[in-house]
């Protein structure tokens, strides 16, 4: 039996926000998009335009407060070509949160404050 990725999920509190984000500081793209009739939630599918694996933001209207990431351990890692043009960018931006400068990675946090490692190709 053999299972491939298809997704990882993560909740927003502002849907617009969290798109102009991830287009920014990822270059991800909007690929899908649905949602509830009633409007009670949007499902948004980032991609990469590279491989098949999507990010998909959901964003609830009912919810009001910020989710409870926990100690915020999980993350999703993503390879930067580019990997100082990354950090000068996310540093202009100000999503940088976390550097291990020994190790060659960093993190950038998102609107709502999930943490994304940035490491270089290697």
């Amino acid at each position: 039996m053999k299972f491939t990725i298809a997704h990882s999920n993560i909740n927003v509190m502002d849907i617009d926000k969290s798109i102009k984000f991830y287009q920014e500081a990822l270059g991800l793209t909007e690929v899908k998009r649905g949602g509830a009739q009633d409007g009670s939630f949007i499902i948004v599918f980032m991609g990469d335009g590279t491989t098949s694996h999507k990010l998909e933001l959901t964003w609830l209207r009912d919810k009001k407060e910020p989710y409870d990431l926990g100690d915020n351990e999980s993350h999703i890692c993503f390879v930067a070509e580019d990997y100082e043009a990354a950090h000068e960018l996310h540093k202009k931006m100000g999503c940088i949160c976390y550097e291990n400068t020994k190790m060659g990675l960093y993190f950038i946090e998102d609107p709502d404050g999930y943490w994304m490692e940035i490491v270089p190709r290697r």
